[in-house]
């Protein structure tokens, strides 16, 4: 198993560099899985998109190690949206995997990048502190007079 490592070739590519490659050399199988967490509006297009970027990288792993090659695109949305063949491509790759747990990491880590960017602006518009950021985030509470007769 290769993660994120550079595929040595005898040629040149722009796209050598898999997510993850799994070489069975038993069953003389290589898979090559991609991930991408897009916008949700792209899912299907970056699916298609890396299908595409590695088809000569797949060709050159598959004549060089002289392997059966497959690439799983695995394409999440920020939101958790899927594909329609995602169930399908991680139904080819040994073990079990839970689209919903890829969904809800696919989910925090886009909630934690909003978090971070949150905070620096915060950070910076309250000139280093985050005084700004609290007095516009809290709830609002009535506003009671008390009239003196």
């Amino acid at each position: 198993m290769l993660w994120n490592q550079a595929v040595h070739t005898d040629r040149e590519f722009t796209a050598n560099r898999q997510d993850i490659i799994i070489k069975n050399k038993k069953e003389k199988t290589g898979t090559l899985i991609d991930v991408v967490i897009p916008a949700d509006g792209n899912v299907v297009q970056k699916e298609a998109e890396k299908k595409l970027k590695y088809k000569s990288l797949y060709r050159e792993i598959q004549r060089m190690w002289n392997l059966k090659c497959t690439i799983i695109p695995v394409i999440i949305g920020v939101t958790g949206t899927v594909t329609r063949s995602l169930r399908k491509n991680l139904e080819t790759v040994r073990g079990k995997h839970s689209i919903d747990s890829l969904q809800e990491t696919a989910i925090l880590g886009t909630l934690h990048i909003i978090r971070k960017v949150l905070q620096c602006e915060a950070w910076s518009l309250s000139g280093g502190d985050h005084r700004w950021f609290k007095r516009f985030t809290r709830k609002k509470r009535p506003v009671t007079r008390d009239v003196i007769k």
